[in-house]
């Protein structure tokens, strides 16, 4: 019992940190959601994406919105196992679908943070992750943690199956990346991770590995490609199916020519503070990746998986103003500022997370109260 319980108690600093972090943000929230009139569980529970989340469980699949320039916004965009979740909270508790929604992702937020430590932990030290757990629950778009999205639930898979690759235990890095490619498109990060480690261990090993990486490997991608498959199915075309679905939201990955023609445009005219806050957060976290390389080089599949989510972040097409939420999964790029805060003069470091709360707290006000642009 007492082994079981030791990383938790060793993640107790950083857990109760990133609950003060979020617990704060949800309160300022809730205050200047008062002041103007707006409901704070609304605003956590119904807004953007997390209106369709919650229809999906509540309804299933089979929603479609159709545009006038001729779009059409299918349901099948989103992946099932966080609605799924939903629906069976709201069917063993009392609750409605929106705050079943919000349990799921608060429990989740918990996990990832538990998860994010361990790896901090094992790859930094223990102030370093304490640290990194609480810059993740800082970031300018952190509010997402605490609201009905699915950001927490595939960030605590990928936590833990990268902790679970780090302290080589295959099957269950497979099992825990299958869950993240059933709960977001770029949960397949996760599986190139589970993939890469397999094949260098097979490769140390000259192939003499055993049976657990192999299926290990083999079960990292399948729930990614179960949805995927389904979705081209269903739509009657197995291998192009899903992409179209995506497609009709303009979400495509063309190598960041879409990304790049949006920035063009926004820079040659006015434009809003969350699409400069987009641009300014997505530029640094390519830069963080380049200092996570250099500098962290930590091992291979933290940094397939990072590259991968930094990848499709920046290479995809479509809400340029989601990209710092795509970016949430990627906790790794955190690695070399976490490290810097552990060795730098108390008052700064202070000063510095003083600032980055305040700009956390305000940003999450302004992006669900004020910017009226998706998240």
């Amino acid at each position: 019992m007492a082994r079981a319980w030791g990383p938790l108690r060793r993640a107790a600093p950083a857990l109760g940190l990133f609950a003060a972090a979020r617990l704060t943000g949800a309160l300022v929230l809730a205050l200047w959601a008062r002041h103007v009139g707006r409901s704070p569980r609304a605003l956590l529970a119904k807004s953007w994406d997390s209106d369709w989340y919650t229809r999906i469980a509540a309804h299933g699949y089979g929603r479609t919105l159709y545009w006038p320039d001729g779009a059409a916004q299918s349901d099948l965009a989103f992946f099932p196992l966080y609605p799924g979740l939903v629906r069976a909270v709201a069917t063993v508790l009392p609750v409605a679908y929106g705050t079943a929604g919000l349990l799921v992702s608060w429990l989740a937020a918990g996990a990832a943070a538990w998860g994010i430590y361990l790896v901090g932990e094992r790859l930094a030290g223990r102030p370093a992750a304490v640290v990194l757990v609480l810059l993740w629950g800082l970031l300018p778009h952190s509010v997402v943690l605490t609201m009905a999205y699915t950001e927490p639930l595939m960030t605590a898979f990928a936590a833990w199956s990268l902790y679970a690759l780090l302290t080589h235990r295959w099957l269950l890095a497979g099992a825990l990346a299958a869950l993240a490619g059933l709960s977001r498109p770029n949960g397949v990060a996760v599986a190139a991770a589970v993939l890469t480690a397999v094949a260098v261990e097979l490769w140390r090993r000259r192939g003499r590995a055993g049976w657990r990486p192999w299926a290990g490997a083999a079960l990292a991608p399948a729930g990614w490609l179960a949805y995927v498959l389904w979705v081209g199915a269903r739509r009657g075309d197995p291998l192009g199916g899903y992409f179209a679905v995506q497609d009709g939201w303009t979400s495509r990955f063309d190598f960041g020519r879409g990304a790049l023609r949006f920035v063009r445009d926004m820079l040659a005219g006015p434009t809003r503070f969350n699409l400069s806050m987009a641009l300014v957060i997505t530029a640094a976290g390519v830069l963080l990746l380049a200092l996570l390389v250099l500098v962290e080089r930590p091992p291979l599949p933290v940094l397939v998986y990072t590259g991968v989510l930094v990848l499709i972040t920046v290479g995809g097409s479509g809400f340029f103003e989601s990209k710092p939420r795509f970016l949430l999964p990627a906790f790794p790029l955190l690695l070399p500022v976490a490290r810097a805060l552990t060795r730098a003069r108390p008052r700064a470091a202070i000063l510095l997370v003083a600032g980055l709360a305040g700009l956390s707290f305000c940003y999450g006000v302004y992006v669900l109260t004020l910017a009226h642009m998706p998240l």
